[in-house]
């Protein structure tokens, strides 16, 4: 059986649109590249294809809760670095650690923490997640020593990234 990465990394290039007149990447995008990142992660790394999901078994993951940290301003046409990693899960939730790295991996510009919940369509309300992505998760997931978003942001910020 083959094993699984535990960090997940992609690139993309940060687009005009989604800049501000300062030339850096909106505020209000980042969450967009972190989970269009994410996504695209998770079917390359996984086969995990969140939209088939959704139509076979009714079940999507919502974000139910996220914080970002700005470290070093993202400009426009910058080849990004994303990474992610599931930090920890329950029966109910997940919760991602993703990370914003110049192309080199020299200097990080941004971490995010976002917890998702299985959403049950046709139930309309939250779920448990299913016994393999249970099994996936245990596979997967790659704990961090820092145990509050605030600790995270300044371990990676006393670190000069």
């Amino acid at each position: 059986m083959k094993t699984l990465p535990k960090i997940l990394e992609s690139s993309k290039k940060i687009r005009f649109q989604d800049c501000d007149p300062f030339n850096h990447l909106n505020n209000g995008k980042y969450v967009d590249y972190y989970i269009n990142s994410r996504e695209d992660q998770l079917l390359e790394n996984y086969d995990i294809d969140l939209f088939k999901i959704i139509q076979e078994e009714s079940v999507g993951w919502v974000v139910s809760n996220n914080q970002v940290a700005f470290l070093k301003p993202v400009h426009t046409m910058e080849n990004i670095v994303f990474e992610s990693q599931l930090i920890s899960f329950t029966l109910r939730d997940i919760q991602v650690e993703m990370r914003m790295w110049n192309s080199e991996k020299t200097i990080l510009k941004s971490i995010a923490w976002f917890r998702f919940v299985p959403f049950h369509l046709k139930k309309n309300q939250v779920s448990k997640h299913s016994q393999k992505y249970m099994e996936l998760f245990e596979k997967v997931v790659l704990p961090v020593s820092e145990n509050t978003f605030e600790k995270r942001e300044l371990f990676f910020r006393k670190s000069k990234s």
